[in-house]
């Protein structure tokens, strides 16, 4: 179990297959899962964790489990993936929360430190989060996070939001010096010159 990240409060670290039982309070519940065409059922929240451990290995992130650090209580997961936005693949900063627990900031601090991670760490040159217009709660997070409505798009005959930051539209406090010897990919991530794909 590789923790990733870490807050004042939270641990943000790679899912293990123990995690389903409290991914299940998050995932398959209605309420928190509203704004997706259903919630997941336990077959669901075991690919969930498969998909995301493929994630780590493939592309080097993915969505994170969310601990407390107070009592190492996993509530959600937050995190890095790479989605498909009108044929171009862009790094999403994702979010689930156990419901129990919304209105406490968990969300907009463990997403600001992917934030934070995306562009110092990966280098990305946008960061962005699908949002169906009507999930106030998610749009705020986003908007906490310091993105702003680029543009809408279509997914699962779905339309969604497409919220952007780039690093220069970041409070000084939050840009990175971009490394001379890296070059932008196609997925708005950089990487180092050199050989490879």
């Amino acid at each position: 179990m590789r923790i990733v990240l870490e807050t004042s409060r939270l641990i943000l670290r790679e899912f293990v297959p123990e995690d389903a039982d409290a991914l299940a309070r998050v995932i398959c519940d209605p309420e928190t899962m509203r704004y997706y065409p259903a919630p997941y059922d336990r077959d669901g929240v075991e690919d969930w964790i498969a998909w995301n451990l493929r994630r780590y290995q493939q592309d080097g992130h993915g969505l994170w489990a969310i601990d407390l650090r107070t009592t190492g209580e996993m509530i959600g997961d937050c995190g890095i993936t790479l989605q498909e936005v009108d044929h171009q693949p862009l790094p999403e900063i994702g979010y689930h929360l156990r419901r129990d627990l919304w209105g406490q900031g968990f969300a907009t601090e463990a997403a600001r430190e992917c934030r934070d991670y995306g562009f110092a760490q990966l280098k990305a040159q946008v960061l962005i989060s699908l949002i169906r217009p009507e999930n106030v709660p998610s749009r705020r997070v986003a908007e906490r996070n310091g993105m702003k409505t680029w543009k809408e798009t279509i997914r699962k005959g779905l339309l969604h939001s497409v919220y952007a930051v780039r690093p220069e539209e970041m409070p000084r406090q939050h840009e990175f010096i971009e490394d001379p010897g890296q070059t932008a990919n196609r997925t708005g991530l950089r990487r180092p010159l050199g050989p490879g794909p």
